[in-house]
């Protein structure tokens, strides 16, 4: 007999799993009937593409019933369900639970699905007369997707992950706690037992992970589009018409991908603790790689939009961009990066399903042109070496070079995998990368800032030249003030990278006062040219440069095996209240505060100057870090942000969580303090304690407090005293109460010095009054290691993302405007 478990809730995961299914269908309808469409030769009858229309809307409308139920379990925190139990918890906050509808691949397969039927519907609306063709490959691609959340044995054989399987049936509970469970009546009730879940990856608890991931997914999605249109313009025939509507889908999808990684690489910046912004991680490289390829695409397609060359390159770079979507797809959800990569997903038994998708969509593309090969618009004609398209033909060239190299390193699980190899990975892969990618990007770079001074087809030898000069020499010098200010004269790779980043910046600069004078169509290239320098050039200096500056001239750390995972003479220890100098910082670890799961730590910096003694500059950070379990010590830095600047900081090791220590009977408030201090003393008078002097004011005859309530013939006096610790004031006033023949004192704590005092007695014939002091004992002092790192002009790299991100947009706005010309 089936066992019938008690408290379930099964009619929203019901629901959720009946729109997968419509959702999968739907979209394979619309498929068929936008391909029938597409190939019907009554040009009046549009009986399929309305059908078709059907079916997209259906699957987009089924596409938000899915979220909307899936977002309702983890709201409600609905633990019968495999995805609610294994990505959120009830400690996790509104945002933090919108960052766990998408945590796992169910989630980010749906979250692709949502952008890409919205890009859909756009496209119904706007693609007119290429709206057959283009929709039968974007609801193709939807029907792979929406297969992927099927979660449905075929004939044996597993399709899809739903996120609405329930626990039970995804994992043996009896496993995971046969005690509890091998009773019958608890399995039976198995709810009243798991009563929260697992929570979010403490690495994903940061609130760029909100907007990283749909941004990310937007992007992914967007790359359909102009695929879409060169399989259609194959299709159809339509070898050049094409081109004008995939423009500037393909500037929005180099756009927004490429905001999509800059925010993955804020994120990380911010919230990992490997001390940067890009670390050349798999999932990274394969973000990166499709996003590279399409910009080389995009500079190809205006080359053969303005002169006719070029055609198969082209088409092929915009192929190989979406397949390559598909491929990092591949990596990161098939399990095959999980030992290589921080933030791969495990495998699912999605492998064979996403090797078809990559196939299957690469064997669209080949067979067309492999059909149509004889009629395709291919030119013999060589271009002109003074000419635009030529140096945006090489351009494009050393850019798909360079992705190759990125791909093949990348791929090296694979290969393992595929022909029993044993390749190991870089052991430094941000030594690596840059090695190799550093000369690519001194060729992207200087072709960039000279072909600006080219024209398509042909362009004057002496005029190129005599605009070439005047910015090389400019370039040169800008060049020379930099590398030295910034300090990476010695490296001539370096110095390279810089005149051709200067160089391109300068160049693009020029035709950016032109555009401006009239000719406005150059400003979008001009503009994207420009921060793509700047990023380049920011991360350069912010890399090459960047230094620890908590350095330990021991080099030693008082933590058992801190030297296997840290370099100790890169790390202090603070001791709550003991300033450390560190550079031109004198550093204060003045007090913690836990909101689960996190410990959030107070780091005080402070300038002093020598001579005078007057403190320039006082700011507080305050990293955090989370104790995970399988995991460890999860650290999130915290970051002070200059103009020319940052000071990167983050926690290194700390003690393990205190016990929080619970009321009983008899629990006194002092019974973790040392015995007090009991003195006599007068306004004026000073005390010295272990967390600085304290100075006595002035008695208050009017002091005020939430638990204070005076009746008429009552007296209460405050006693204000102040504690200085390396100039700073900490505050607290204690009272004395007389309420009849009854005396009575509300005693004061300064948590962050461990310090608490009592106002106990008044004495008048010596005119003074008695204070208790309590201290904690010394070896109670918390401590904590942490690291600081310099990263010098890191600003360059956020302005140059935001220039180029506006770049995009201009172009786009050009390109679209050129489309509703024509």
């Amino acid at each position: 007999m089936d066992t019938q478990f008690i408290g379930e809730t099964l009619l929203p995961g019901k629901v959720g799993q009946f729109f997968i299914v419509l959702a999968f269908a739907a979209s394979l309808f619309s498929t068929i009937s936008y391909f029938f469409a597409t190939t019907n030769k009554e040009l009046d009858n549009n009986s399929w593409t309305r059908l078709g229309r059907l079916g997209f809307i259906t699957n987009m409308v089924s596409i938000i019933a899915i979220g909307a139920t899936l977002f309702y379990l983890i709201l409600n925190h609905y633990n019968e369900y495999y995805y609610v139990y294994f990505h959120s918890s009830k400690a996790l906050p509104v945002y933090y639970i919108v960052s766990a509808f998408w945590e796992g691949q169910e989630g980010s397969f749906w979250l692709w699905a949502f952008w890409q039927s919205l890009l859909g519907l756009i496209l119904i609306w706007k693609a007119k007369s290429w709206e057959n063709g283009v929709m039968t490959i974007v609801a193709f691609s939807q029907v792979f997707l929406t297969s992927m959340l099927l979660g449905v044995d075929i004939l044996g054989t597993r399709v899809g992950s739903s996120p609405f399987i329930l626990l039970r049936d995804a994992v043996d509970l009896k496993a995971m706690a046969p005690v509890v469970f091998a009773d019958p009546e608890n399995f039976k009730n198995y709810l009243k037992f798991i009563t929260d879940g697992r929570g979010l990856n403490p690495l994903l608890q940061n609130y760029w992970m909100v907007i990283h991931p749909p941004t990310l997914f937007l992007g992914f999605a967007s790359m359909v589009v102009p695929f879409a249109y060169a399989v259609a313009g194959l299709w159809q025939r339509r070898y050049k018409d094409w081109v004008k509507p995939a423009l500037p889908w393909s500037l929005f999808a180099v756009m927004i991908l490429g905001a999509g990684i800059i925010m993955g690489s804020f994120w990380a910046y911010e919230a990992l603790n490997f001390g940067g912004f890009w670390a050349w991680d798999p999932v990274e490289n394969a973000s990166l790689i499709p996003w590279l390829m399409l910009i080389a695409g995009v500079h190809v397609l205006i080359a053969f939009k303005n002169t006719g060359h070029a055609f198969f390159t082209a088409i092929t770079l915009v192929v190989l961009s979406f397949i390559l979507v598909l491929y990092a797809s591949f990596l990161t959800r098939s399990g095959i990066l999980g030992e290589t990569s921080v933030h791969s997903f495990t495998d699912l038994g999605m492998f064979g399903h996403l090797i078809l998708y990559n196939v299957v969509f690469l064997a669209i593309p080949v067979i067309f042109m492999a059909l149509r090969w004889k009629e395709l618009p291919i030119t013999n004609k060589d271009e002109e070496t003074y000419s635009r398209e030529f140096w945006m033909f090489i351009g494009a060239l050393v850019v798909t070079v360079a992705c190759i190299q990125v791909i093949f390193t990348t791929s090296v699980p694979v290969f393992n995998k595929v022909f029993g190899t044993n390749f190991a990975p870089p052991i430094d892969p941000i030594k690596y990368y840059n090695q190799w990618q550093a000369p690519f990007a001194i060729l992207i770079t200087v072709i960039s800032g000279f072909s600006q001074f080219l024209k398509y087809k042909r362009t004057n030898a002496r005029k190129f030249y005599s605009n070439l000069v005047g910015s090389i020499v400019f370039a040169v010098v800008v060049t020379g003030v930099y590398v030295y200010i910034a300090g990476i004269y010695t490296n001539l790779m370096y110095i390279l990278l810089t005149f051709s980043c200067v160089f391109a910046i300068l160049s693009n600069a020029k035709i950016l006062v032109v555009g401006f004078g009239g000719k406005g169509k150059l400003v979008g290239a001009a503009v994207a040219h420009m921060g793509f320098a700047l990023l380049l050039v920011g991360a350069l200096v912010a890399s090459a440069t960047s230094q620890p500056i908590s350095l330990n001239a021991s080099n030693f750390i008082p933590v058992k095996d801190f030297e296997k995972a840290e370099k100790p003479g890169e790390n202090m220890v603070l001791y709550k209240n003991e300033p450390k100098t560190m550079g031109r910082y004198t550093v204060t670890y003045v007090s913690d505060s836990t909101i689960a799961p996190n410990t959030y730590y107070k780091l005080n910096f402070k300038v002093i100057d020598p001579k005078t003694g007057e403190i320039k500059e006082d700011f507080d950070l305050n990293p955090h870090v989370q104790s995970n379990e399988k995991m460890g010590l999860i650290a999130s830095p915290d970051t002070k942000h200059y103009l020319t600047s940052d000071i990167y900081t983050h926690i290194t090791s700390a003690p393990a969580e205190k016990e929080e220590h619970e009321d009983h009977e008899g629990h006194s408030p002092e019974e973790n303090y040392k015995a007090p201090r009991i003195l006599s003393v007068k306004p004026g008078d000073t005390v010295h304690t272990s967390s600085g002097i304290l100075t006595v004011k002035p008695l208050n005859f009017k002091p005020t407090a939430k638990q204070l309530v005076l009746a008429k013939e009552d007296v209460a006096v405050g006693l204000p005293i102040e504690i200085n610790l390396n100039g700073k004031i900490y505050k607290a006033e204690p009272i004395f109460l007389v309420k009849g023949n009854n005396t009575f004192d509300f005693a004061r704590n300064i948590d962050e010095l461990g310090i608490r005092v009592r106002f106990t007695k008044i004495i008048p014939e010596q005119n003074s009054v008695e204070l208790q002091v309590y201290e904690k004992p010394q070896q109670a002092k918390d401590w904590v290691v942490f690291k600081s790192i310099e990263f010098p002009y890191i600003n360059l790299y956020w302005v140059g993302t935001i220039v180029m991100v506006v770049g995009f947009m201009l172009s786009i706005i050009r390109r679209k405007k050129e489309l509703t010309t024509n």
